[in-house]
């Protein structure tokens, strides 16, 4: 009798102490649902009705700042310019610029530049940073990136400036050539001369004006729309035909050779023009009595098989800084070289877009006083095709690969070329 009475008063208190704590628990649940947490204060509910939905589909970095400068609400593109560190606004005049909105409630934009995050460059981020009141309480920061823009807008102003003065060159040579004409009208030998002098210019200028168009229709047009099977080997020939002149004046000597039989895909007069280029500065670079050499060969690459066009020349060759900068438009290594040839600083550009919209790219590799070797890279004619239909404007962004990366060194002798004097 007294086990029985022991176990139910066990029984007993064990069912109390199971109500009693079942009854702290439920009351600590309910507090802490009550008890505002650091999620709550800083999530959606707190914004004005549909705010948050229209700052998803905003192109600009935005931030909504609550009366304590806390960060209530932040887009992902924020966070990534490095805009909201820790759960706080980390640019002191965007913070200051919000304070002062909330205190008068006027709209307020400035244009600010920002260190880069993550690069130790010194690179600046340009950005629009505008805040405006939302509602009685908080305030609306939107940040859009100008850095692209503010480049694209140096570029654009540069070559303005660059087209300008190369204009001016050959324009007021004939200005001033046509006056010395008219001046010597009575002297027939001075007439030949100057006449002679004004023919150079206005050809120096009518390159100028084709590069300049050859460049925009290569910038512009997709290649690929009117593209065909094309023999590189009609491509060499036709390059150095065009040269022909050049280098027989400097008695360079021009050989071809390689791989025979090999086709790109793409548009045949653009990659005439590229090569052209390629094998006309390697002419107009070198000294007299130089070898001046063009080999195509098939190469395999990880995305199928690759057609190298290698341009080597026994020139002054290209120093590393210049290497960088070599396909800019404009830019020229010798500039009292380029202008004696007529060269325009055109050539480099037009090819690398050239390269770049049919899937390939250009390279150099080059050492002073030991020539240069420019490679073009173009994807085999199959290859090309099927990218061609498959990504019809294939070659839009590739412009940015095209660049100055070092390439093998030049081919070895190529064996019994045939040599075009």
């Amino acid at each position: 009798m007294d086990v029985n009475a022991a176990v139910a008063a066990a029984a007993a208190i064990a069912g109390v102490l199971t109500g009693v704590i079942a009854m702290l628990a439920f009351r600590w649940s309910e507090r802490d649902l009550k008890r505002p947490t650091r999620t709550s204060l800083h999530t959606d509910p707190v914004l004005p009705p549909g705010v948050d939905t229209v700052l998803s589909v905003l192109r600009s970095s935005a931030v909504v700042l609550d009366e304590a400068d806390a960060v209530v609400k932040a887009s992902s593109a924020a966070y990534a310019l490095g805009l909201v560190r820790g759960g706080k606004l980390a640019v002191d005049p965007m913070l200051q610029m919000a304070r002062d909105t909330r205190r008068d409630g006027e709209i307020r934009q400035v244009e600010l530049d920002l260190p880069r995050r993550g690069s130790g460059r010194g690179e600046a981020l340009a950005v629009s940073a505008r805040v405006a009141p939302l509602g009685s309480r908080l305030v609306l920061l939107l940040v859009e990136d100008l850095t692209e823009a503010r480049r694209i807008e140096a570029v654009r102003r540069d070559f303005v400036a660059n087209v300008s003065h190369e204009l001016k060159t050959p324009v007021g040579a004939l200005s001033l050539l046509s006056e010395a004409v008219m001046d010597a009208s009575d002297d027939p030998e001075a007439v030949q001369r100057f006449a002679g002098r004004m023919q150079i210019e206005a050809t120096r200028l009518t390159n100028l004006v084709q590069e300049l168009i050859d460049l925009s229709r290569v910038q512009n047009d997709d290649p690929l729309e009117d593209a065909e099977p094309v023999r590189v080997d009609e491509l060499v020939a036709e390059a150095i035909d065009r040269c022909r002149h050049q280098a027989g004046a400097k008695q360079i000597t021009m050989a071809a050779g390689g791989t025979a039989d090999l086709h790109v895909w793409g548009n045949r007069s653009q990659l005439a023009a590229a090569l052209g280029n390629l094998v006309e500065n390697a002419v107009n670079y070198s000294p007299a009595r130089t070898r001046v050499g063009i080999a195509a060969r098939r190469v395999n690459g990880s995305g199928g098989d690759v057609i190298e066009v290698a341009v080597t020349d026994q020139g002054i060759g290209i120093s590393d800084k210049d290497k960088e900068r070599i396909f800019e438009r404009f830019y020229r290594v010798d500039p009292a070289r380029s202008r004696a040839t007529g060269g325009t600083g055109l050539g480099l550009a037009i090819v690398k877009h050239v390269a770049a919209s049919h899937g390939g790219e250009v390279t150099v590799w080059s050492s002073e006083g030991q020539g240069s070797t420019f490679t073009l890279r173009l994807p085999e004619a199959g290859l090309a095709r099927d990218r061609a239909h498959q990504h019809p404007a294939l070659g839009d962004e590739a412009g940015q690969s095209a660049d100055s990366s070092p390439a093998p060194p030049p081919y070895e002798p190529l064996p019994a070329p045939e040599v075009l004097p």
